[in-house]
């Protein structure tokens, strides 16, 4: 995950789902893809492949079945993401999660930037153009089986899935269309673990922070990438790597900034319905933000 701020341009990826009780995907022993096997696969990639969607759709059914959007919660590090939203600070968070909990946790469908897209939205497969379809109408047909996701796909003619970028379709318009402007505007790079060609296309002056475990997206792997890990003199000016887990990280700023008790309102908010909780929580703007158009 990543994401822009003051412009804040934040990126975040898997890890955030661990906390939320999401498996993350290739995990030995415990990620989804070791966890697909039940279901005779090719190879465990193939459930988001769309070729072998077209011919075997009942995986992919089952596995939304079990990964629909509300019988997860949304984390801490969600939740700073819209702790930098109301404090009038994110410029976009572009995602690689697709289980839309950057939605739950209240961030506006401006804000986001699904590069993997999500739960979201829903279509047909194979139009042009795109037919789409109501999410609440495919979430019912998913949760009822196969006579649901059968029956919907006697009405519209064709398979109907959430709009998550399968092995060979491309990535979302709306990525293609923002995210080198939004580079190139931003005036921090805050990165969440995923390694991703954008942390090179920052602003120059712009600083980048990582937030991960472990060192990931350095310059001597990615071109333009991380210089946080090099020791000579002057060879690093703008990069920072905090080494933890998402939420200990996001926490952690969240603290250095003084708005521990702004996030833990948020946070609490979790129990509440989704419009309520948008509207409810109280945080004030902060006063050096720039009035958004």
């Amino acid at each position: 995950m990543f994401f822009l701020l003051f412009s804040v341009f934040f990126l975040p990826s898997s890890p955030l789902l661990f906390p939320s009780g999401i498996p993350d995907f290739r995990t030995p022993g415990t990620g989804l893809y070791d966890n697909l096997q039940r279901f005779d696969l090719p190879r465990a990639e193939s459930i988001f492949d769309l070729d072998y969607f077209r011919e075997r759709p009942g995986a992919f059914y089952e596995l939304c079945r079990e990964m629909w959007p509300g019988k997860f919660s949304p984390t801490p590090a969600h939740y700073f993401l819209r702790l930098l939203q109301e404090k009038g600070l994110l410029l976009r968070c572009y995602s690689q999660n697709i289980d839309s909990l950057e939605n739950q946790a209240g961030l506006r469908p401006e804000k986001l930037v699904a590069a993997h897209g999500n739960f979201d939205e829903a279509h047909v497969i194979d139009t042009e153009p795109e037919v789409a379809v109501p999410i609440s109408e495919l979430r019912e047909a998913v949760l009822s089986g196969e006579t649901g996701w059968q029956g919907l796909r006697e009405k519209y003619g064709n398979l109907v899935k959430p709009k998550i970028v399968f092995f060979g379709e491309g990535l979302p318009e709306r990525f293609i269309r923002l995210h080198q402007q939004d580079m190139a505007s931003c005036d921090l790079l805050i990165v969440i673990r995923k390694k991703t060609s954008l942390v090179g296309k920052a602003a120059p002056g712009a600083p980048r922070l990582l937030i991960n475990r472990d060192p990931a997206g350095t310059c001597d792997g990615l071109a333009r990438g991380f210089r946080f890990h090099l020791e000579e003199e002057g060879a690093n000016w703008r990069d920072v790597w905090y080494q933890g887990d998402c939420d200990a990280g996001c926490e952690e700023l969240a603290r250095a900034l003084g708005w521990s008790d702004d996030l833990e309102v948020l946070v609490e908010s979790v129990g509440q319905a989704l419009a309520e909780s948008r509207g409810s929580a109280a945080v004030a703007r902060a006063p050096w933000a720039e009035a958004e158009s």
